[in-house]
Order: structure tokens, then sequence, then C-alpha cells
């Protein structure tokens, strides 16, 4: 197994962290490009990652900016420059039509890359997300960001979170708890301080509330998988499925009734065969029969608290 990491040049004095894996069974396609969500980063695919290399596909990964082990410059955290930066690290890595993977806010990111340039991918799939509008909940941007600002955890001590996180994921495997302690740096004294800055997660945060993915849905080219988490989330999100179902030309919608929203963290192994199985079947490539809705069966037997 090969893992190659390497910083892109997205823009002059900007620089992402990347990563590129294959399992050295030769090269399989498509790639894939996994996008991580809000505050989070690539780490979290890892184990999704390996799966997929195995089977042979090469698999590449970014930390977006201000995120992970990449640049936090003062300015850019927009959907436009966010697509910019996608599309320069798809050039960079040399994938040629990838299947772009995006969690959460990685979701509406992949979904608004395919609408704005279908010619560069073999397709979507959206992990719980790329049909979120924030202000269908929250009309008013204030009402949003104080409702979803993030927790203040600078100076929380390292074990501490880990406790944290580990009483909120009791069903995560190990491998997914520490690639999310990875949002976060380390001082001289054992306590944390987040990756992405209070403010650059608010500017993110607003593109999202800005952002109108019903308003691309018809007007998608490349086959979209949408999965989403069963568990979590607000009502609006099945609503918000049926709509998808409805609107995308080329479209899957599947769901993980017992998982959580990070289910790309939790069920990986899963997640993986999913999308091996839809490849197989040609979804991307346009020549499997269209068929309805399908749920995913449980595949862990109990759910999380998500």
């Amino acid at each position: 197994m090969k893992i190659h990491e390497r910083g892109l040049e997205v823009e002059t004095g900007v620089t992402l962290a990347t990563w590129l894996v294959d399992g050295g069974l030769g090269t399989l396609p498509p790639p894939f490009l996994l996008v991580h969500g809000l505050a989070s980063n690539s780490r979290l695919w890892d184990m999704m990652a390996l799966d997929l290399a195995r089977a042979g596909h090469v698999v590449g990964a970014v930390d977006l900016r201000g995120h992970g082990r990449s640049d936090k410059p003062d300015h850019g955290y927009d959907m436009s420059t966010l697509v910019s930066d996608l599309l320069a690290v798809i050039n960079g890595l040399g994938l040629k039509s990838p299947i772009l993977v995006g969690q959460s806010f990685g979701a509406n990111l992949v979904l608004e890359t395919a609408w704005r340039s279908p010619q560069v991918a073999g397709g979507i799939v959206c992990v719980d997300g790329g049909t979120i509008e924030l202000s269908h909940t929250f009309p008013d941007w204030q009402d949003a960001a104080k409702a979803l600002a993030p927790p203040r955890l600078a100076g929380t001590p390292y074990d501490e979170m880990r406790r944290m996180l580990l009483g909120l994921h009791p069903t995560w495997p190990a491998t997914a708890v520490e690639a999310t302690m990875a949002n976060f740096d380390l001082d001289a004294d054992g306590r944390i301080a987040p990756r992405l800055s209070r403010e650059h997660h608010m500017e993110i945060l607003h593109s999202l509330w800005e952002h109108r993915p019903s308003s691309r849905f018809a007007e998608l080219t490349v086959p979209t998988l949408l999965v989403f988490a069963g568990l979590g989330g607000p009502p609006s999100k099945r609503w918000a499925a049926r709509s998808a179902e409805q609107a995308i030309p080329d479209v899957r919608v599947e769901w993980f009734e017992s998982a959580g929203h990070d289910l790309h963290a939790e069920c990986p192994d899963e997640l993986a065969q999913l999308l091996l199985r839809r490849v197989a079947e040609g979804f991307f490539t346009g020549s499997s029969a269209p068929g309805e809705t399908v749920v995913a069966p449980d595949a862990l037997g109990t759910g999380p608290d998500g």
C-alpha cells in the first residue's frame, strides 16, 4: 500500500495538504477524491480509503483551507473559492474523472463543484449532506450564527477532549476517534486548540447558510449518490432527500438507518462496500438500470447516539 503525501499550491501562497493512496494492484477506474466536512480533516476518511484502495482504486483526500495541515490564509472561506481549491486539487493530483465524495458541508461542496464544472467529475457521493439548506431553518443569518457557532474548546486538556469524544461516540472505531483529535493542535501544556479558527469557521458557515443546493439539483449532469444517516439531523432531512431524488436526473438515495451524521467515521467499511457495489453495477458510468430508493440494511446492528 503506497501513500503519497504532498502539498499542492492552489493559489499563490496557499498550499493544501493532500494524500493519495493505491493498493498496488494496478489502477482501476474510477479514482476517488474524499472531501471532509466543516471543522474536520482528511484523516476521518482513512479506513474507508484503505478499503477502496485495496479494491484497486486510486484514492485522494485533502485538508480544506484552514483545516488540518493545510495553510490557513485570512481569506477564501467562501463556496466559490473552496470550489476552485477542489478543482486545483483534482488537477494537481492528476485524477481523471474522479468520483467526488463529500461529507456534510463537504457534500454540499462536491455537489456545487459538479454543478459548476461537470466535466471534471465522474460522479458525486454526498454523505449526509449535499441537501443542506440552513436558511430553511434559519431565515435570518444572525439566528443561524447564534445557534450553530462552534463550542469554545480552546484550552481543553487533550485527555479530557478525547474522553468527551469517546463518550459521545461509543460505537466509533478507535481510529475514528484519533482522526477526530487531529482537528486540534496541542500546546506544550497538553491543551488543545481547533486548527480551524472560530473566525474562519463562521465564514464557512455563512457560505453554507447562503448555499442553495436545491437550485442545482435539476441541472446536475453527473451520476449522484446520496447517502444519509438515519440518526440525528433535522426532521426536514427526509423531505430534502425526497426533493433531491425527484429533481436530480441521475440519482440514487440510500439510508444507513442506524448510523449518525459522521457515518464515514462510524462505519467506513460498509460505506466503502456500498460505493464499490455501485461502481461494479455501472451506476457511475450510466450503464446500470434505474431503480427506486434503496434503504441500506442496518450495518451495525445497534445505532449510536449520533
